[in-house]
């Protein structure tokens, strides 16, 4: 309890903050003799205890007397919600002032509007002492900033001097979410862009399937792909090329998915010259099929039969033609291959044969069959079901001889047999301009 000339201290002026008590807007009227008691409790006795102090003012002209606060200057502070903050109060005075330093927050002491939860608690002051006035420091502590903290303007008071901060959320930093994002963006980029190195094969016959229905592409072409390979002079050798070319090609590609292949040796009619042969059928292919083996199986391909150079000419200079080269085994050296051969390994890489002559090697799903169907182009014929072929004919019976029901058996020139419809002649024949 406070009293000023014996009269109890009342109004919004003062206020009383345990042993200090504060006056605002002190004028002359504030002059007189103050008195403040308390109760002492000493040995279980109380006591009443008081302190007087004569208190005198005067007018303080405009100049060097009045503080001066360095710092805030009436700025906003970005802060994140729910951390803490200090944030300090500079002020420059005279050594013999008697100025008020205080924080203030709806015009209410800091520490009074927060007396219960104390989040919001003004420091202890300090000053440093300089040769014609003194540094203060007064800071206020910001335990937990909260949503209802934003916006109200904390008031630094000296004297008469005042400044204040108001606490801001901080704005949105769209250079990170940029950043992010791009980065994000790279991420799934270079994701996608190796998940699909690694099931491109399959994501294209996936798409195939889908998204192109099967039916007749009208670009003027007969078949899906010209199959070009070598005739190796042994009989084992020559062996397992005839069976790659003319019985697992036509059983994987033609019966399972549907393509349409002309093998020189099964495909022609008899005779036919086979420079006509091979450059008409080749322009009537959509993609070029080169089975190439070692040097040592046999005699190097291109180098002795025509046909072959009329092929591989008609494909990469006039028609411009896709080619697909097959291994039958791994090929360490191309020097000693035609110069076309090496082009065409250097241009468009190379599908070496990993299987072996069985019905599991026959297999459409199988990571060479899928490779190779990748560079065929999409299917023309949905995939024929099984056919039963007819046993052996007698070699007096010749090509063309007309069967029941509306086909035509003929032998290729390999020895082997090829079941064909009446219709599927005749548009041969008329594409290659031979009388049926």
């Amino acid at each position: 309890m406070c009293y000023k000339d014996c009269n109890e201290i009342k109004g919004e002026r003062f206020t009383h903050l345990e042993t200090k008590l504060f006056v605002s807007n002190v004028s002359p009227e504030d002059r007189g003799n103050y008195v403040c008691q308390t109760i002492l409790l000493h040995s279980g006795k109380k006591y009443k205890v008081s302190n007087s102090i004569t208190v005198s003012t005067k007018r303080v002209e405009y100049g060097g007397s009045i503080p001066k606060i360095i710092y805030p200057k009436n700025n906003s502070i970005e802060v994140q919600l729910g951390t803490t903050l200090i944030v300090d109060c500079n002020i420059t005075d005279t050594k013999d002032n008697t100025n008020l330093r205080c924080w203030r927050v709806n015009n209410t002491l800091v520490d009074v509007c927060y007396n219960e939860s104390k989040r919001i608690r003004e420091g202890v002051e300090s000053y440093v002492s300089f040769q014609e006035h003194n540094l203060y420091t007064v800071n206020i502590t910001f335990l937990e900033v909260k949503m209802e903290d934003y916006g109200l303007p904390f008031m630094c008071h000296a004297g008469v001097s005042t400044a204040y901060i108001i606490l801001q959320l901080p704005a949105p930093d769209f250079r990170a979410y940029l950043i992010g994002g791009l980065i994000a963006l790279m991420a799934v980029a270079v994701s996608v862009v190796y998940i699909y190195n690694i099931f491109k094969i399959d994501i294209v016959l996936w798409y195939r399937s889908a998204f192109h229905p099967t039916g007749t592409i009208e670009d003027g072409k007969l078949y899906d792909a010209y199959v070009l390979y070598p005739k190796p002079h042994k009989e084992s050798q020559r062996h397992a090329v005839d069976a790659l070319v003319l019985k697992i090609l036509p059983e994987v590609l033609e019966r399972q998915c549907g393509y349409k292949l002309f093998i020189f040796g099964r495909d022609e009619f008899p005779g036919q010259a086979v420079a006509n042969v091979i450059d008409e059928n080749v322009k009537l292919c959509r993609r070029l099929m080169v089975i190439v083996v070692p040097e040592s199986l046999g005699f190097g391909l291109l180098k002795n039969l025509p046909e072959e150079q009329i092929a591989v000419y008609s494909a990469l200079i006039q028609d411009g033609m896709k080619v697909i080269l097959i291994e039958l085994e791994k090929i360490e050296d191309y020097t000693a291959m035609p110069e076309s051969i090496q082009y065409i390994r250097q241009k468009h890489g190379a599908i070496r044969w990993h299987g072996d002559f069985t019905e599991q090697s026959q297999c459409a799903k199988t990571k060479f069959w899928k490779t190779v169907r990748y560079h065929m182009p999409p299917r023309r014929c949905p995939p024929s079901p099984p056919v039963q072929l007819l046993q052996h004919t007698p070699c007096n019976c010749m090509a063309g001889e007309r069967m029941g029901g509306g086909h035509e058996v003929h032998h290729a020139l390999t020895g082997g047999l090829s079941l064909r419809g009446g219709s599927q002649l005749e548009e041969d024949a008329f594409h290659r301009g031979s009388p049926l």
